[in-house]
């Protein structure tokens, strides 16, 4: 599996034009171009000097409750195996949404099951992350055509008195809900074929959204953009990237405070096909899974019904010392005494491209297989 499966068909798409997105500018953003509030009005606590617009309000446009359906039936069959999916389970349901719907919506609301959820990713950033919406009264977010840092800013588009929320600060930071946080609900990133195989019963959203877009594997409209080498942003940073690692790197982290704890994938890699890194932290302690296959990987709480358990890998697979149970990088039991048991997520645990991490946590530490 190799993570990137795109071969860059041209240059970079120049600074300030995103193909097929809509109108940007490489200019600091004094208004949210097509938003009824200028942004001088908003008080932010971020710099408005790192925010730029790269479309007019809802020019890419979010969805809310689109189509889903189950693998197989013909309204998901454009989707490939080796397309990557941000997966979560809602109640007993699991739901995945392709990457080939975020590059062209960024933001999928969905109400159901008493859940009110936003499932979001944004691909200058490569970040998947899921919020609760109903602390927040249950308002859609949309997609405000402001990027903070190369991030997306949601808004809340069926809300009073609007505020901006850049989805890796988790939070609001201009307008009068500045401060506010996001409760994260907890979603695993992988390839879509690995995804249906371990839940043969998700239901994923469709490409019938009644947008007319190229939804397939070859409809990434960013070009070479998400190589994982290429270094280039198509908005500037205060500041340098940092350059340890390749730039486009998939990260999974694990964020405390202002820090916290990167896992590049190229290093999860080196331990084999399968893997588990135990982890102490200041808060708590956790165990990452790691799947080659999936080209994933996730965080754990190391229990199950209060029952604390060790892991390690057997044979390729991921077994728990305590009862020889084996395990998913879902977090599910298999096989064994706790077959179909499930370990809790790490709420605030996602995945992003390296060069994002230092700007959202600038004393991350990154996790050696050495």
């Amino acid at each position: 599996m190799h993570e990137h499966r795109r071969t860059p068909k041209a240059a970079l798409i120049a600074t300030g034009i995103v193909i097929g997105l809509g109108a940007c500018s490489s200019e600091p953003a004094v208004r949210p171009s097509g938003s009824s509030q200028a942004l001088e009005d908003l008080s932010c606590s971020v710099p408005e000097s790192e925010i730029f617009v790269g479309a007019f309000r809802d020019g890419i446009p979010a969805l809310t409750d689109p189509e889903m359906q189950l693998p197989g039936f013909e309204e998901t069959s454009l989707w490939q195996d080796d397309d990557r999916v941000v997966g979560m389970v809602l109640g007993d349901q699991p739901i995945a949404v392709p990457l080939n719907i975020f590059w062209w919506h960024e933001i999928v609301n969905l109400d159901m099951d008493g859940y009110s959820v936003a499932i979001t990713h944004c691909p200058l950033t490569g970040s998947s992350l899921a919020f609760d919406r109903e602390p927040q009264g249950g308002v859609e977010f949309g997609v405000s055509g402001l990027l903070f840092r190369n991030n997306l800013m949601m808004y809340d588009r069926t809300g009073e008195n609007e505020s901006l929320w850049p989805q890796m600060s988790r939070g609001a930071r201009c307008g009068p809900k500045d401060g506010q946080g996001l409760d994260m609900l907890p979603v695993v990133e992988m390839t879509y074929g690995k995804w249906r195989r371990i839940h043969p019963n998700t239901l994923v959203v469709t490409s019938e959204t009644g947008w007319d877009r190229d939804y397939s594997s070859n409809g990434y409209p960013y070009r070479g953009y998400d190589d994982r080498s290429n270094p280039e942003l198509l908005f500037p940073i205060s500041g340098d990237i940092d350059t340890r690692f390749p730039p486009k790197a998939r990260v999974l982290g694990v964020p405390e405070g202002t820090g916290g704890t990167a896992f590049l994938y190229s290093e999860l890699n080196r331990l084999g096909d399968r893997a588990v890194v135990t982890m102490e932290s200041a808060n708590e302690d956790y165990v990452v899974f790691w799947d080659e296959e999936a080209w994933g990987a996730m965080a754990y709480h190391p229990t199950v019904d209060g029952q604390p358990l060790t892991f390690e890998v057997r044979s390729e697979k991921i077994v728990d010392e305590e009862t020889g149970s084996t395990w998913n990088m879902s977090g599910q039991a298999t096989g064994g005494e706790l077959a179909g048991s499930r370990l809790e997520p790490i709420d605030e645990a996602y995945v992003a491209f390296w060069f994002a991490w230092p700007l959202f946590q600038p004393d991350i530490q990154v996790w050696s297989a050495s």
